[in-house]
């Protein structure tokens, strides 16, 4: 099934959004400007792109797998969650990626910070209390699958 995304580019300077044929099903998002950052700095990078979300989805933006590699940068809220009222009443909703620098660092236009994917609502749940001791063994709790 295909949906369709408003979207405003911003920004002349980034290049129009497309999945990588082949790669993956998230799309990547630009700098839309250029930053220098001290080790220790916290920024807003500006995306230059608003989009009007479908109703019933909503967005995930996390970093690329090279962002910290390329940029020594962190995505502050670790997962940016987007919902769909965010666009709806202007395009001058720009996404934003919140970063703090762990080693002075530059970005620069273009270049590719995070990417994206839009996902349907989760379906209200109803949850169910159940006694811990009709539900099979305990797996060791969190982390306990090993490292290999």
């Amino acid at each position: 099934m295909r949906e369709t995304i408003k979207i405003t580019y911003l920004s002349d300077r980034i290049e129009k959004l497309r999945y990588i044929d082949g790669k993956s099903d998230w799309i990547d998002l630009r700098s839309a400007e250029d930053i220098t950052l001290k080790k220790g700095e916290f920024h807003l990078i500006n995306l230059g792109v608003s989009m009007c979300l479908p109703d019933g989805y909503e967005m995930l933006i996390a970093p690329r797998s090279s962002t910290f590699k390329n940029f020594g940068i962190i995505q502050t809220n670790s997962v940016g969650v987007v919902d769909e009222a965010y666009g709806k009443t202007s395009s001058k909703d720009v996404l934003m990626m919140p970063v703090y620098a762990v080693r002075d660092t530059e970005v620069h236009v273009n270049d590719r910070v995070c990417q994206f994917r839009i996902i349907r609502h989760q379906p209200v749940i109803d949850f169910v209390e159940v006694t811990p001791d009709n539900e099979g063994e305990a797996r060791g709790g969190f982390g306990s699958t090993g490292v290999k």
